[in-house]
Formats: structure tokens, sequence, C-alpha cells
């Protein structure tokens, strides 16, 4: 994986982190800060290429997405498609929901990122036990 972080955009992605939107807030909270998730650390507003992303796991490649009102206005679902295609080039999978399935069914929310963490574990190879060594 080549370093995609993109450094002029750390003050946007800074100024970013300390806004968020009450499903965002919710899921950092409830399932993503402090390797709450499986164990895994996820950063806030993540510069990455050309884009911010909501939430980033670099240990998985994983951007998840969280897509309020403004994502559903003319024009925005075909970036948001560039975006995944141009993430996606690059080794990185993206999971995204809609503020409604945050903050009304985190449970689901929660179930479909471990679905993915479950997945992705599955192909990576596990280090030797102590006593295969």
């Amino acid at each position: 994986m080549n370093n995609s972080y993109n450094k002029n955009l750390k003050q946007f992605a800074r100024s970013n982190r300390k806004g968020g939107t009450r499903a965002e807030i919710k899921l950092w909270v409830e399932l993503l800060r402090n390797k709450q998730m499986m164990g895994y650390p996820f950063l806030r507003q993540r510069a990455i290429v050309n884009y911010i992303a909501d939430f980033f796991s670099k240990e998985l490649n994983l951007i998840i997405e969280v897509d309020g009102l403004t994502h559903s206005w003319e024009g925005r679902a075909e970036s948001d498609i560039k975006r995944d295609k141009t993430l996606l080039e690059l080794g990185y999978h993206t999971l995204g929901f809609n503020d409604g399935e945050v903050i009304n069914d985190i449970n689901n929310v929660k179930r479909a990122i471990e679905n993915f963490i479950i997945d992705f574990e599955k192909f990576i190879p596990q280090p030797p036990s102590k006593g295969d060594i």
C-alpha cells in the first residue's frame, strides 16, 4: 500500500474533527474510538489522496463514510462513486452508511463492520504460534 496521506488537507481534516455530525459522533463514541471495533484502531477525518475519509483504519485498509442529507443532492452520488473507485484502485475498501442507519440502527452498522473485519481476517496470513517456531 502506498502512502496516500495528503498533508495538504491536514488543516481541513483537523477542522472537520472539531465538528462532526450527530451520526459521526455516535459511530465514533459507540463503536470506533479506543480500538472498540475488534481491537482495530480508527482515525477520524483522515486526508487520503484528495478526499477526507470520515473514519479510517490503516490496518484494515478500510474507510467508513457516514453520509448525511447532502449526499443525496444532485451530482453527489456520482462523486461518491468516483471517490470509492479511486480509493479501491489504491487498495482501500469503503463501507458507507447514512445518518439514519447510524442513529436508528447502530447494531446493524456494527454487524456490517464486524462482518467486513471477519472477511478481511480470513485473507490475512496469521503469524506462526510459539509452538510452530
